[in-house]
């Protein structure tokens, strides 16, 4: 009986726990570390293997094509030497060659050896990569220094066809991507294991939330641990020895920490109607009236003849115009001081708004100062 009391009593201290925690969401959910991320890598090469589909007679596809070759001892001359003495650039035919632009993204901690994901776009007039191979190309980062070598076989899910002077064509033909078809070279640096500190960067800013994050950290390790520096960062004294160093990290990151609540803000997509209005939003006292005016134009042609024993007259052509204006009668709609959420859509779904109706409302009431929240048009 006392084990099972004893378990009661931890069974409605951990309800309690996560009752409390009902709204908490983790650290790796609401920050990131800074200086761990990913980098941006380009480069340049050539796809061949295309079933005519290439540059053609694009001069920078040429002379990469030329400069190529020359690794492997084939040497084509850059002048051709036409009858009367002159010359004239050697500009090669490649239909089955597409010069293109490679974009990868490197991910933090990513180790030589390691393969990563490719994109594949044209640059010339090729017109599909579909069936092309990358040949071998550096892909450098923002300091020139090369970090990966891509190679392989592309995935192209768009297709074009032609005939009959009709072309369809479906998605993109003109990009194509290779899984794992780039291999890691080099490794980039990150502050992580020679810092002092950790610091931790919301990914949406507010102070509220950053000195949450800042007391919880506290509250588990100890005062002094984390320091709060603005609206984004937290400054976290960590572990020299880098595997206790991984080892705090991990259990920071998965401390839970309730976010503040957003700010009041009312968001518009005006090509679509869409809008959402956050939890907090509120209106000061306002009066709306929702209608609109329908003018209506009917037109009756009708044609004029003289009488029949008429010894003058001719045939006119007499335009008969009905016009109708009809306004709707939609009953006002007042707004009480601190109303919310609630109570906004149902008054405005009282009076049958649509949604662009919607947004012409909301727009009134920010502009009478009545909207307490940003509205944003998007």
């Amino acid at each position: 009986m006392k084990i099972c009391r004893i378990f009661a009593i931890f069974a409605t201290i951990l309800v309690a726990h996560i009752a409390t925690l009902a709204h908490a969401d983790r650290v790796k959910d609401l920050a990131e570390v800074a200086g761990v991320r990913d980098n941006q890598l380009i480069g340049y090469g050539l796809v061949v293997g295309l079933n005519g589909t290439g540059d053609g007679k694009m001069s920078f596809t040429s002379q990469s094509m030329t400069s190529m070759l020359a690794r492997f001892g084939v040497n084509l001359s850059d002048t051709l030497s036409n009858f009367d003495g002159s010359t004239t650039r050697n500009t090669l035919e490649l239909k089955n060659v597409a010069a293109v632009m490679i974009t990868a993204d490197l991910p933090a901690f990513a180790k030589p050896g390691q393969r990563i994901d490719v994109t594949v776009s044209t640059i010339g007039a090729a017109t599909s990569l579909r069936g092309g191979s990358l040949i071998m190309s550096r892909l450098l980062a923002v300091d020139g220094e090369v970090y990966a070598l891509a190679q392989g076989a592309l995935a192209v899910s768009g297709v074009s066809a032609a005939g009959a002077g009709t072309t369809a064509t479906v998605n993109v033909p003109t990009v194509g991507r290779i899984p794992s078809g780039a291999t890691v070279e080099k490794m980039v640096e990150t502050p992580f294991s020679t810092s002092e500190y950790i610091v931790l960067n919301l990914k949406n800013s507010d102070f509220t939330t950053n000195r949450r994050l800042a007391n919880s950290i506290n509250d588990t390790f100890g005062p002094g641990t984390a320091t709060a520096l603005d609206a984004v960062s937290t400054r976290i004294l960590a572990p020299a020895e880098i595997n206790q160093r991984v080892s705090f990290l991990s259990m920071i990151e998965n401390l839970e920490v309730e976010p503040a609540s957003p700010p009041a803000r009312v968001v518009v997509n005006s090509r679509t109607g869409t809008v959402v209005i956050s939890r907090n939003v509120k209106v000061d006292a306002a009066a709306v009236t929702h209608g609109g005016i329908t003018v209506t134009v009917k037109t009756n042609n009708e044609v004029s003849q003289p009488g029949d024993f008429a010894k003058v007259g001719e045939t006119t052509k007499v335009a008969n115009a009905d016009v109708n204006i009809d306004e709707k009668a939609n009953n006002m709609f007042l707004f009480t001081p601190g109303i919310e959420l609630q109570d906004i859509v149902d008054a405005v779904n009282a009076v049958g708004a649509t949604p662009s109706a919607l947004v012409s409302i909301l727009q009134a009431l920010k502009r009478s100062g009545s909207l307490r929240a940003d509205l944003i048009v998007i």
